[in-house]
């Protein structure tokens, strides 16, 4: 029985309670089940007498105690037991509880996704760095964690967009161009310009593409090759990107999405219809202080140049047009103050900052013995680190942490093929179960027999099996927690969790059989909970953005 099947058997129950008039109450659409944190106190537990007591006009014990009633009389369910103010325990008898690995196998990549966000459509914004270098290691938090919560939020149901900021309007992009240029002709770059070999080797580009334009002025070379190395810049960032296995549904581009299209004056014009803008000492503001932010904001310059905040407020109504009703931005640890700025222009929009906008800020990660890297000159590359330790290794560690956690990474540990690496930890034990798969293929053990399923859960009596189900059993609601709090972390820290009991079960419950003992079903029953485990393990490791290997 799976959880969800569960939740069924318990609305039905609650259903047929108030047609029978033991209780008064809305049955509501779906009843949460959640595995109790002492399995003594059986296989799963619902609060849902203690949510609907009051309105029944019923204590909850006494409302829990008709539901029990009912439960107990169900197929498949061993024992209810009511506890303390009215929580429902419920022990599963084996049959039921082995059942679980028959239906994780049969659901697949589709175990553990659920509707709970169906209908949430949500703009994930994330890693954004500028185009005028390579992306390093302050941006492969936010690569790995962006990406993992686009990955458990569209697990739970929601339509989920993952959108690149390029901020490729303003001065820095004629710096950025004025240091190709210089490196071309043999010069220093600029004050303030871009140091680092990548320049050269972007110079290098431009002149395959363009082999006249050291021939050309200054002046008329500029906007040529900042914008033949912006192109190649790009390219290595999404190049970098898809080796760290991350991909945009969107590329949005500042200068052409907002600058070039009027999108900054529609933005302006708009919020003074709202009633939040003015004018003052020739500039024109938006009146965020009305929203919590510590002081009002410019939107154009007295000189008529809009601001960077204006450019901010055009892109949140971009998105707003484009009918993304939840809006979430991944900032780094430097952008705290843009936390009440953001929300006040949601609230300015006529948006509710509480729902329609989310802000998330993560802390810096470092990793000791990094060097810098010689192509960048000051920064510690990503396709380095990716070279390194390995694009696994670096994902599963960065999701293994809260965000908001200050995190440095130990290479000699990532590097590690032992079980104190997390990583190799979790893809062993998925590589032990397709291992033992083969195994078990070898040895003539299968999951059918003669064309018919071979499996009788009621087999799964053993300690580590009722351990290794309760935790195969908690995986959806782990994903949905994940999804809802924005904390890939709970998925890997479950799977470690998984990990452990498998590599326990496998340890004392035998799939193949010994020397010239017969096949049984409970070696084919066996087969199964070792493949439902492989399932969740590469279905959880997929989450994340990490490889589940057959072997290693």
């Amino acid at each position: 029985m799976t959880p969800e099947e569960l939740s069924t058997a318990i609305s039905a129950c609650l259903a047929d309670a108030v047609r029978a008039g033991e209780i008064i109450v809305d049955v509501p659409d779906g009843i949460r089940v959640e595995r109790p944190k002492n399995r003594e106190h059986g296989d799963w537990a619902t609060n849902i007498a203690l949510q609907l007591g009051k309105q029944a006009g019923m204590a909850p014990r006494q409302f829990a105690e008709v539901l029990a009633a009912r439960l107990a009389s169900m197929d498949g369910v061993a024992a209810v037991e009511v506890a303390g103010p009215g929580f429902l325990n419920i022990t599963l008898d084996a049959a039921a509880a082995g059942a679980l690995a028959k239906a994780i196998v049969e659901a697949g990549a589709a175990y553990g996704t659920t509707d709970a966000l169906a209908g949430h459509v949500v703009n994930m914004e994330f890693v954004s760095a500028n185009p005028t270098g390579p992306l390093h290691i302050g941006h492969t938090r936010w690569a790995a964690l962006g990406d993992s919560i686009a990955r458990v939020l569209k697990a739970s149901g929601a339509e989920v967009t993952r959108e690149y900021y390029i901020n490729d309007a303003g001065n820095q992009m004629n710096t950025f161009g004025n240091s190709v240029l210089a490196r071309l002709h043999g010069r220093d770059v600029p004050d303030g310009g871009y140091p680092g070999q990548y320049i050269v080797d972007l110079g290098h580009e431009v002149l395959t593409e363009h082999p006249d334009v050291r021939e050309l002025t200054d002046e008329a070379a500029l906007p040529i090759v900042r914008e033949a190395a912006y192109t190649a810049q790009m390219k290595d960032i999404k190049d970098t990107l898809a080796a760290f296995g991350v991909t945009f549904d969107v590329y949005f581009s500042e200068r052409q999405g907002l600058h070039e299209s009027g999108a900054i004056e529609t933005a302006v014009k708009r919020l003074r219809e709202q009633g939040h803008v003015f004018d003052s000492e020739g500039a024109v503001w938006l009146r965020t202080t009305d929203f919590d932010d510590d002081k009002d904001r410019v939107l154009i310059r007295a000189n008529g140049e809009p601001t960077y905040f204006a450019a901010d407020a055009a892109y949140y109504l971009s998105k707003k047009d484009r009918g993304f009703t939840e809006k979430v931005y991944l900032l780094g640890a430097d952008h705290h103050g843009y936390v009440n700025r953001l929300k006040a222009i949601a609230a300015c929009a006529g948006d509710d900052p509480a729902a329609n906008i989310e802000i998330l800020i993560g802390q810096l990660v470092s990793v000791n013995g990094a060097k810098l890297s010689k192509r960048a000159g000051n920064i510690i590359e990503l396709k380095d680190l990716i070279d390194w330790l390995g694009k696994d290794a670096v994902r599963y560690s960065l999701a293994r942490y809260p965000a908001d956690s200050p995190l440095t990474l130990d290479p000699e540990l990532l590097k590690k093929n032992s079980n104190e690496n997390p990583v190799f930890y979790v893809q062993y034990a998925h590589a032990r179960s397709r291992g033992a798969a083969r195994n078990a293929d070898a040895a003539g053990v299968f999951r059918t027999v003669d064309g018919h399923d071979a499996f009788d859960g009621a087999l799964l009596t053993h300690a580590t099996e009722n351990d290794l189900l309760a935790h195969l059993a908690a995986y959806p609601s782990i994903v949905a927690k994940a999804a809802e709090f924005r904390e890939p972390h709970r998925v890997a820290r479950h799977l470690e969790t998984i990990a452990s009991a498998y590599h326990s079960w496998y340890d004392n419950c035998r799939i193949s059989p010994q020397g010239d003992e017969e096949v049984t079903d409970l070696n084919r029953t066996r087969l199964w909970l070792n493949d439902a485990t492989s399932q969740v393990l590469a279905n959880g490791l997929d989450l994340l953005g990490v490889s589940a290997p057959e072997r290693m």
